[in-house]
């Protein structure tokens, strides 16, 4: 019995007791973060059944140190409010209880000093004493990550770690965190390769300062590489971070390559090409370069103006052969050798045998070669007073006649490598009864009544030639001659008031052979035009045409063409492009040859006109008297009129044919 009644008195006291602790309440938060200079307001909130007279309400202040005292900074009660001067937050503290069961510690701005812990207590008389505290965290962002690299070279067989940058972070609190990166990879500390060395200082004013050097086993690849520092620091509810710029640093190291390699130009190389080879070495400074052929020093004159290469000027074929190129590190003295094969093709003067000119008579055979030396494959073509004749490097005539005379040159090329040619000219002379190739004549407009006639013959010997007419006129006026090695040329300059036959001779020791052209003087609002006679050949059958039938002379397709320029003197011509082309051709007289063709076509109508003409005379279609007759064939021949003398040294007969109007003349 007695038993039950102490339980019940102690339950009846632990009643009374929880009824009166659960009737005061205080709360503040646990941790406030602000940033320095800023305002920071302190929250205590509480809770109890005791008026507002009877509550006590006290701030105070605490370091976090273990043995640090509390100092009270503000005390309130019904009648006095009290701010604390001997506190180190006296002038910026202020209290704000203007809300029933709160009171809000205010402090502005805030230093770093006041990072301290905040003791809220609040005594409600019968309800008793409660506290609660806050911790205030202060922060400060720092300035920029500074950020230099060494400025000196560092070398890769420099033993050990060799410093390599410097970062430094300003005035920040809490103290900054510093980590290094090389290009996107952070750094950590490993013996022998990456070493950091960290120094804090604390600022007068209280802030943070840390410098960090990089150390670094330095390789090749550092060379490219990219450095900074990157700065991690706290700031209300957050971490932040910063990084510097990037640098660079120089990074010392002998050459681990060398190239050596023709830039210019590209592909072959033939002689009298501008060669360039170049050295490409890596290694850092520059390694020295030395350049040898076939082991000999070059000579620096040949150096480009860099120093890294070689320029041949003009390359001959003995510049030919192997150059290497050897760089050289000033600091361990390494070498490191490259060497290249140079080809400089060449390609000989051509060579013809028999060599000068050849003389033949008519039915002869020459065989002939042409070659050339070269370091390439050759092609050779043939070709005959400008035109292509013959290829292969052998030239066969046979059986040779005066149209086989000309100047034969033979052009040597290489189809690999354009710009290789040469060529060598063979003169090949027939001999013979000498052929009069062209006569033109033309008005001179500088002269009044003045006319230029030209005449061509070939032959060997060479033919002289002389002019006359056929009329016994004298012509008067000047002749020159001008003698090629198949030939000769001769001009006349004379005077020409009327129509006027003129006869060019060319004559040698095996015969001679003449043509007749008809010249007209300048009429009245006419424009002269140059005029072309070709040689005619006259069979016997047409040298006396039967009465009253027209005579049509034979006329050989191959006379009529403009004599070939021919070359003065014989020789090898320098080499040229490599694409087989024909020799230069010479001027030569311009519409002589359309000239001839025009007259030629002309000739042969007239003469079938009149034949068909005196046909239809004869069947007594057209009534016309005799004098008519002789109206229509002495026009015609005064238009086409073509004398021919025949004469060799075996014959001195002479036949004067009037070739178109069919008029028989004696001998």
């Amino acid at each position: 019995m007695a038993l039950g009644g102490f339980v019940l008195t102690g339950l009846c006291i632990l009643v009374i007791a929880s009824q009166s602790w659960a009737a005061l309440e205080v709360n503040t938060e646990d941790r406030m973060e602000i940033s320095l200079g800023k305002r920071a307001e302190i929250t205590c909130i509480y809770k109890t059944d005791m008026p507002p007279s009877s509550i006590i309400i006290q701030w105070f202040a605490k370091a976090l140190r273990s043995n640090s005292y509390m100092q009270r900074i503000y005390y309130l009660d019904n009648s006095t409010t009290v701010l604390d001067q001997e506190s180190p937050l006296a002038g910026r503290v202020s209290v704000d209880n203007s809300n029933p069961g709160s009171v809000v510690l205010i402090v502005d701005p805030v230093e770093l000093q006041d990072e301290l812990l905040f003791v809220c207590q609040v005594n409600a008389m019968s309800d008793g004493t409660k506290d609660d505290s806050t911790l205030l965290k202060v922060f400060q962002s720092p300035e920029v990550p500074r950020i230099e690299a060494v400025h000196a070279g560092i070398h890769i067989h420099d033993e050990g770690t060799s410093k390599i940058a410097t970062c430094e972070v300003r005035n920040g609190y809490p103290m900054p965190n510093i980590t290094w990166y090389r290009g996107l990879t952070p750094l950590h500390i490993s013996e022998g390769e990456v070493g950091v060395q960290n120094l804090v200082t604390r600022e007068t004013n209280d802030l943070f300062t840390v410098t960090s050097e990089l150390h670094l086993k330095v390789r090749k690849e550092d060379k490219d590489a990219e450095f900074y520092c990157e700065s991690t620091y706290f700031v209300p509810e957050a971490t932040k971070m910063t990084e510097s710029p990037r640098v660079r640093i120089t990074v010392h190291y002998p050459p681990t390559f060398v190239e050596m390699s023709q830039v210019y130009p590209e592909g072959l190389v033939k002689e009298g090409d501008t060669v360039e080879m170049r050295c490409h070495a890596d290694g850092y400074p520059a390694p020295l370069l030395a350049f040898k052929h076939n082991g000999e020093d070059i000579e620096e004159d040949a150096h480009t103006d860099d120093q890294q290469g070689v320029r041949l000027s003009n390359a001959r074929r003995s510049d030919g052969g192997t150059y290497s190129c050897t760089a050289l590190d000033l600091e361990t003295l390494l070498e490191l050798e490259k060497s290249m094969q140079l080809k400089v093709h060449f390609l000989d003067e051509a060579v013809v045998v028999p060599e000068g000119p050849q003389v033949l008579s008519a039915g002869d055979n020459l065989m002939a070669t042409c070659n050339a030396l070269s370091s390439l494959d050759t092609n050779t073509v043939w070709f005959k007073n400008g035109q292509y004749f013959t290829e292969g490097h052998m030239l066969k005539l046979l059986n040779v006649s005066l149209a086989s005379a000309g100047e034969y040159t033979c052009a040597v090329s290489t189809p690999a490598l354009d710009g290789l040619h040469t060529e060598a000219v063979l003169p090949v002379i027939v001999r013979g009864v000498p052929q009069i190739k062209l006569v033109t004549w033309e008005h001179m407009e500088d002269v009044k009544n003045s006319v230029n006639l030209t005449c061509v013959a070939l032959g060997y010997p060479i033919p002289s030639i002389t002019w006359d007419s056929p009329d016994q006129q004298d012509l008067g006026g000047q002749s020159s001659n001008t003698q090629l090695p198949s030939g000769v040329i001769s001009t006349l300059t004379m005077k020409a008031t009327s129509v006027l036959s003129v006869a060019c001779k060319a004559e040698n020791t095996f015969g001679e052979v003449r043509r007749v052209v008809q010249i007209e003087p300048i009429m009245p609002e006419t424009t002269s035009a140059a005029t072309t006679t070709p040689p005619v050949t006259v069979s016997p059958s047409a040298a006396r045409p039967a009465r009253g039938h027209t005579a049509l002379p034979t006329i050989p397709e191959s006379t009529f063409h403009v004599a070939p320029e021919t070359n003065i003197t014989a020789g090898t011509k320098p080499a040229g492009s490599g694409t087989v082309k024909p020799p230069k051709s010479r001027p030569q007289k311009e519409g002589s040859g359309v000239i001839i063709a025009v007259l030629i076509i002309c000739v042969l109508l007239l003469a079938i006109l009149g034949s068909v003409l005196y046909f239809l005379y004869k069947k007594g279609k057209i009534p016309c008297g005799r004098s008519g007759k002789q109206d229509l064939t002495k026009e015609k021949s005064n238009k086409d009129a073509i004398i021919m003398e025949m004469k060799t040294d075996k014959s001195d007969e002479a036949v004067l044919l009037q070739g178109i109007n069919g008029d028989k003349k004696a001998p």
